[in-house]
C-alpha cells in the first residue's frame, strides 16, 4: 500500500507523518506543493501540520490553492483516503473537501499540550479504537477552533461524522468537535496529532492504532 504526503512551505509535521505511515507498513513519498500530480498508485495522501505558507491570509488558504491541490482534490474525488491533522485539517476545510472552517482559540492563545479525546464515527481511521474509547492526544495549534452553521453540525451528528470529540474542550470548538468525516468516510481532519503519539519514544502510543488500523483496512480492502 502507498502513501503520499504533501510538504508546503512551513509544514513541519510532514516527516512525522511519514515516519508514522511507514512504521504502520506504508510505502511513503513525499510530494512537493509545486508538483501538479501524485504519484501513481497512492492510496492515501497526508497533509501535514505546521505552518504552510506561513499561516499568511488565513490558516490553510494558500496551501489550498498551490498546484498540488488540484491533484488532492480529484485523488478524493476519485474515492481515495485523505488524511489532514491540524494545519493539514485547516487546508481540507479551506480546499473544500470538508465543511466548517478553524477559526482563532477562543482563549486567543496558543496551545500546545495533551487533551482527552473520545473516538466517535466509525471509519477506517477510528475503527482500530471502537466507538466510546478514550484516547489522549497532542494538540499545538493557534486556530484550531471548529465552527460550523448549525445545520452543517446537525448533519455531521446525524451521519456520524464526528471522529473523535475532545473531552475537555480547549479551544471552543463547537460541539467539542475535534475532527471530522467526508460524506463517504474517507477524508478525515483532525486537530490532535496521532503522529505525535505513534512510538514507545513518544511517551503515548495512542495515535499508533489509528495508523495501524488504516493498512490493515486498505490492505483488506
Amino acid at each position: 500500500m502507498r502513501a503520499a504526503v504533501i510538504v508546503y512551505p512551513g509544514s513541519n509535521c510532514d516527516r512525522d507523518m511519514e515516519v508514522a505511515f511507514a512504521r504502520a507498513g506504508l510505502d511513503v513519498t513525499r510530494v512537493w506543493h509545486k508538483d501538479t500530480t501524485l504519484p501513481a498508485g497512492i492510496d492515501i495522501v497526508g497533509v501535514p501540520g505546521g505552518f504552510s505558507f506561513g499561516d499568511y491570509l488565513r490558516c490553510g488558504a494558500i496551501a489550498a490553492n498551490a498546484p498540488i491541490s488540484g491533484a488532492l482534490r480529484d485523488h478524493a474525488a476519485r474515492g481515495g483516503y485523505v488524511l489532514g491533522v491540524c494545519n493539514g485539517f485547516q487546508v481540507l476545510t479551506e480546499a473544500g473537501l470538508l465543511p466548517g472552517a478553524l477559526l482563532r482559540n477562543a482563549g486567543l492563545k496558543y496551545i500546545c499540550r495533551t487533551v482527552g479525546l473520545r473516538v466517535e464515527g466509525a471509519s477506517v481511521y477510528t475503527d482500530g479504537y471502537g466507538a466510546g474509547t478514550e484516547i489522549a492526544l497532542p494538540i499545538a495549534h493557534h486556530d484550531g477552533n471548529y465552527f460550523a452553521d448549525p445545520a452543517t453540525l446537525d448533519t455531521l451528528e446525524g451521519e456520524g461524522r464526528v471522529a473523535v470529540r475532545y473531552t475537555d474542550n480547549p479551544n471552543g470548538s463547537a460541539r467539542d468537535i475535534a475532527g471530522i468525516l467526508s460524506e463517504n468516510r474517507r477524508v478525515l481532519g483532525m486537530m490532535p496529532h496521532p503522529e505525535r503519539a505513534a512510538e514507545p519514544a513518544h511517551g503515548n502510543t495512542d495515535g499508533a492504532r489509528l495508523f495501524a488500523h488504516l493498512t490493515t483496512a486498505l490492505t483488506a480492502a
